[in-house]
């Protein structure tokens, strides 16, 4: 899973068997380190009580919940994100995105995307 914070807005992109893994087990999570015992933890979970995706952190670990419904459509068809504002009290709404991660049009050092969607733009898709 790849997470990008970007002033108040959240997006997850996850990979072809992260994609699977969600569809099978309703939860998958990444985490980054910064030391002995300090992560932050990033978590994708389906839930069968939400009428709209949600975000919340607590303990160092932000959560993105998808009401199962809309999971469900995600994982089976050909439909790429999920978005939705989370409205917040006296602020600017946060932004979520979830999508299909798919792989980058120039090749990049460090980048692997061996488990990434076929970029429908490279030709032939």
């Amino acid at each position: 899973m790849k997470l990008r914070i970007r002033g108040n807005s959240l997006r997850i992109r996850v990979t072809q068997g992260e994609l699977e893994n969600f569809a099978e087990t309703g939860a998958i999570h990444d985490s980054i380190e910064f030391g002995p015992e300090t992560q932050l933890t990033y978590r994708l979970t389906r839930d069968v009580q939400l009428s709209e995706m949600a975000a919340d952190m607590n303990n160092e670990v932000i959560t993105v919940r998808v009401p199962r419904d809309v999971a469900d459509e995600w994982v089976s068809t050909e439909l790429v994100s999920l978005r939705a504002e989370q409205p917040l009290d006296g602020a600017e709404p946060l932004k979520i995105l979830v999508e299909k991660d798919f792989a980058c049009l120039v090749t990049r050092e460090g980048e692997d995307d061996s488990d990434a969607f076929p970029n429908p733009s490279a030709g032939g898709g």
